[in-house]
């Protein structure tokens, strides 16, 4: 009897000590429950409807599996993307292989973030194109007239000389002295020299000209620049976003955006300019 009573009394000590453990396990669970809750809660508030990792899925995964969960299902306005059902679940330490998908999903998140960009870009660059174009086109006609004040006028010169050549004549005829006609002011042997108003004029305008060539230029080399950027690579997915990602650093470090910014700055100064050498062209009039 007192053998029994002793099992009885270890069988009862076990019992306890595995409702102990159970109990510390239950809350150990409901406090990464809680914190799971919480931690939802707040990624819902900052960024959407977010999918969280799993806290007690597979830990051989790495970032690429945080990546992946992450990645996976996404609110941009009324649209959701929900990437768990669009691409079935990658196997065990399969997470970055060629086809994984948090590729698919990196091309997708990146498509959409890019048709915004060049979108935009575009859009403004065939403006700035096309009044850069039409605007040159002006400019170029006026320069044309007003650059030959910056030269001698020889069919003025030739005018001038016959006419004098025919007063020689008529006071040769009349019996005049010939040192009484008054010699042509326009003379090859005299150093032309341009009015001031002639050079402000030219000078002014085929800077303004420069100016709207130089924006054409650009905005021809940044749409070369945006359709090669927006260009589909070929290869596997993986390969595919490594092409993307070294395309969008060198966007980035080349600073095509600013440069598209400033394509506006410089064609508002070439306009500024023609109109400040149209002032001075029309002032003496």
């Amino acid at each position: 009897m007192p053998a029994a009573a002793q099992n009885r009394e270890r069988d009862r000590t076990e019992n306890g000590l595995e409702e102990v453990e159970i109990g510390r396990g239950e809350r150990e669970q409901d406090k990464v429950t809680a914190v799971q809750n919480t931690t939802n809660a707040a990624s819902t508030k900052f960024f959407g409807t977010v999918r969280r990792p799993n806290l007690t899925a597979r830990k051989g995964a790495g970032n690429a599996s945080f990546s992946a969960s992450y990645l996976t299902k996404r609110q941009i306005g009324n649209h959701t993307y929900g990437y768990e059902q669009k691409y079935p679940e990658d196997a065990i330490y399969e997470e970055t292989s060629q086809n994984a998908r948090v590729w698919r999903t990196y091309e997708d998140e990146s498509r959409n973030h890019d048709a915004n960009i060049v979108e935009e870009s575009r859009d403004t660059v065939d403006v700035l194109l096309v009044f850069a174009g039409l605007f040159s086109a002006v400019v170029t006609t006026l320069v044309v007239q007003t650059s030959q004040s910056l030269q001698p006028d020889y069919a003025a010169m030739s005018a001038s000389l016959l006419y004098e050549s025919i007063l020689v004549q008529r006071a040769i005829a009349n019996g005049y002295s010939v040192s009484s006609i008054a010699p042509s002011p326009l003379n090859p042997s005299i150093a032309f020299v341009p009015a001031t108003t002639d050079v402000w004029v030219n000078g002014l305008w085929f800077t303004s000209l420069f100016l709207s060539l130089t924006t054409a230029l650009v905005a021809v080399l940044v749409k070369q620049w945006l359709h090669h950027y927006v260009a589909l690579p070929s290869g596997a997915p993986r390969d595919r976003s490594f092409t993307r990602q070294f395309r969008y650093a060198g966007f980035q470090k080349w600073h095509v955006q600013v440069i598209i910014g400033l394509l506006p700055v410089l064609m508002h100064l070439a306009l500024a300019i023609f109109l400040s050498g149209l002032v001075v062209f029309l002032h003496p009039l």
